[in-house]
């Protein structure tokens, strides 16, 4: 995308912030760093900033708090993320599905990246880090979790089919099909 559309689609953005929505593995917080520097956004990692404020990992949220506290943790931060302007928020896979979250997350514009799922496995077997919903290479549990979270993704205002390519190509992907959303 050219200098001068970037410059027109910040422009119409007029500062809405970006939330990138999507299962874990789905390339939300290596997209996002790359999709604000295009944008001239600031980049916040949600899970990052429940981690700081809690002083613990997220696995370790879980264990303490239970998947029903870190949610509450998790929409706590998205509110007060949701104050400020002109962000690419990189989300937890599992935001979407509060209710009270959706009040927030359209006051921007909600993408979602949509690996295929062999794409998102073989991401998610390669990762180090532990990932509470996705412990012991689960498959099983894995499926069942995306086919309950897909209607939810589905209600977000720009949604991104990705395969196995590079972040920059997914960047630029999000950034053209934004442009179409919001400039025609």
């Amino acid at each position: 995308m050219g200098t001068s559309s970037l410059v027109e689609l910040r422009k119409i953005l007029g500062g809405r912030n970006l939330y990138l929505v999507g299962m874990m593995g789905s390339g939300k917080t290596s997209t996002g760093p790359l999709l604000a520097k295009a944008l001239g956004y600031r980049f916040i990692d949600s899970d990052l900033v429940v981690e700081k404020l809690m002083g613990l990992s997220i696995s370790q949220i879980f264990e303490k708090e239970g998947e029903k506290g870190f949610r509450k943790i998790e929409s706590k931060v998205l509110q007060s993320i949701g104050e400020c302007h002109s962000l690419v928020v990189s989300t937890g896979g599992g935001v979407v599905i509060e209710k009270e979250n959706w009040g927030i997350l359209h006051t921007g514009i909600v993408i979602w990246i949509d690996p295929e799922r062999d794409v998102l496995l073989k991401r998610l077997k390669s990762d180090s880090s532990k990932r509470p919903l996705f412990l012991n290479d689960d498959e099983a549990a894995f499926d069942c979790l995306r086919i309950e979270r897909e209607p939810f993704y589905r209600e977000a205002d720009l949604h991104i089919i990705v395969d196995d390519e590079s972040v920059e190509k997914v960047t630029e992907s999000v950034l053209e099909n934004l442009a179409k959303i919001v400039i025609s």
